[in-house]
């Protein structure tokens, strides 16, 4: 007798159940709706995707240190940290210059602004004033020493990734040092800590749904959907000189690691879906460093290139900034020379680093531009007050896949990537985790996934003697500090 089917209803209904992709897509559209039909109700429902925001940001710190202590302790090798460090700084500053220039040059094809004749006194600057709250972006000098803690409890608490960057950096460097003789408790303690974080990221994800049907119904309903009317051209411009350079990170990722960009994005279309109801890359970053983990990229590559990235390499910002800013020229009717081109370029790859976590950053970013220039009126950036909510889709897509781009790349060309599994995780063939990737078990039993094989056996299959060895790598490295010892 043939195994009974199960009717389109029930499978709908499993669908539902199962899958996150399902679920976030149904609360995208319910919250469009809610936004559209009740817009006073929906905009009372912001609420939501801000608590779910909060509940990931406390579980971002402590991963990333976990993360990479981890990952310098079992790679055996603080030099190729370093190594790594400085590859992706040179990646990041390669592909923020040429969103800047995809975005100056599609600007001046295009024109957006051209033919709106704004007179710029007749423009709120105090709006603007009040978005970004009186704030300013940090000098050379500022941004640096806000990187570097002034507490080891003070960058947890405050979330400063660079600062919790710093700190599991020196840990992993004392743990070398040390060597697993003198403190044989303390990786061990720390992976287990790193399961337990991705175990809580399981559970909250289960509230993704929801805090992406709140997003977007506040989104809908505070702003409605007249504006994409009024600035159609702008924004129509953002989103393709964004697929342009979506393009050209395909291309670079195909030459660099072999590897294609689609099948990397339908890899992570469930963590895609939910930056983009949330607005937020934050939301799903912990979920998108087990998944680079899983696709073969080593701990130590992903730990540090990946949060970094979160504040040196925002490329859909760069992207929204440039154009941005010739559009607000074009609309007041100033037209910008070649070298006044130039240097929106040149200070917007110095102002669009200290970016990340500053509220109104990239108004700021802009009048910076505009004061550096002289020739645009600063109160002309109140333009795009109207506009700016609709550009964060834009922003989330293209920032996120170029900072997984980067960490492809960057471990391709540090030796520390497995591209044959990275293949075939890619085409579905291998959802196994490697090493000690298991940490990632209690966030997907939480999803009501499947249970990865092997998940029952300690991380890694290690046994107590090899767990605290910092020599035995998750994944091959080039070299060892010192041997690893005999199991047993």
């Amino acid at each position: 007798m043939p195994p009974s089917v199960p009717s389109p209803p029930r499978r709908v209904a499993r669908t539902l159940r199962t899958s996150l992709f399902a679920q976030v897509t149904c609360a995208l559209v319910l919250g469009i709706v809610v936004g559209k039909l009740w817009p006073d109700t929906a905009t009372a429902l912001q609420p939501l995707g801000d608590g779910f925001t909060r509940l990931i940001k406390t579980v971002i710190s402590p991963l990333v240190f976990c993360v990479v202590v981890v990952g310098i302790a079992k790679a055996g090798d603080l030099k190729a940290f370093g190594r790594i460090g400085v590859k992706a700084l040179i990646w990041f500053e390669i592909a923020s210059t040429a969103a800047l220039v995809i975005g100056l040059v599609t600007a001046n094809v295009v024109g957006p602004g051209r033919g709106m004749n704004v007179d710029p006194s007749s423009l709120d600057a105090a709006a603007v004033q009040e978005t970004t709250g009186g704030g300013h972006l940090p000098t050379t000098t500022e941004f640096v020493l806000n990187a570097l803690p002034q507490s080891f409890i003070g960058a947890f608490a405050d979330n400063e990734l660079l600062q919790v960057l710093i700190l599991a950096c020196l840990v992993g460097a004392a743990l070398l040092h040390l060597g697993h003789t003198k403190v044989p408790k303390i990786l061990p303690a720390i992976e287990q800590a790193q399961e337990i974080i991705f175990a809580v990221v399981g559970f909250i994800m289960r509230l993704a749904p929801i805090a992406v049907f709140g997003a977007m119904a506040h989104l809908v309903g505070n702003y409605g959907l007249g504006v994409m009317r009024t600035y159609a051209k702008l924004i129509v411009l953002c989103y393709v000189a964004a697929a342009l350079f979506i393009a050209l990170l395909a291309v670079a990722l195909k030459a660099v690691t072999g590897l294609s960009l689609w099948k990397f994005l339908r890899y992570i279309r469930e963590e895609m879906l939910l930056a983009l109801g949330t607005a937020s890359t934050e939301s799903v970053m912990p979920r998108v460093m087990q998944k680079l983990r899983r696709a073969g990229a080593r701990d130590d590559a992903v730990g540090l290139v990946l949060p970094t990235g979160y504040s040196f390499n925002l490329d859909g910002a760069s992207l929204y900034l440039s154009i941005g800013t010739l559009f607000i020229a074009q609309a007041v009717g100033v037209d910008l020379s070649l070298g006044q081109q130039v240097t929106v370029v040149l200070v917007l790859m110095l102002t669009s680093k200290g970016m990340a976590g500053i509220p109104g950053s990239a108004f700021l970013a802009l009048s910076a531009t505009a004061s550096s220039l002289g020739a645009i009126p600063a109160g002309a950036v109140a333009l795009l007050l109207g506009v700016d909510r609709i550009m964060d889709s834009m922003r989330v897509v293209t920032n996120l896949l170029g900072n997984c781009v980067a960490v492809f790349a960057v471990s391709r060309w540090e030796g520390a990537l497995d591209t044959d599994r990275a293949k075939r995780v890619l085409d579905g063939e291998d959802t196994s985790t490697p090493g000690d990737d298991e940490t990632g078990v209690g966030a997907e039993k939480a999803l009501g996934g499947e249970k990865d094989p092997g998940s029952e056996k300690d991380p890694g299959g290690e046994t107590g003697a090899e767990a605290l060895a910092p020599g035995i790598p998750a994944q091959k490295p080039k070299e060892l500090k010192e041997p690893a010892p005999e199991a047993g």
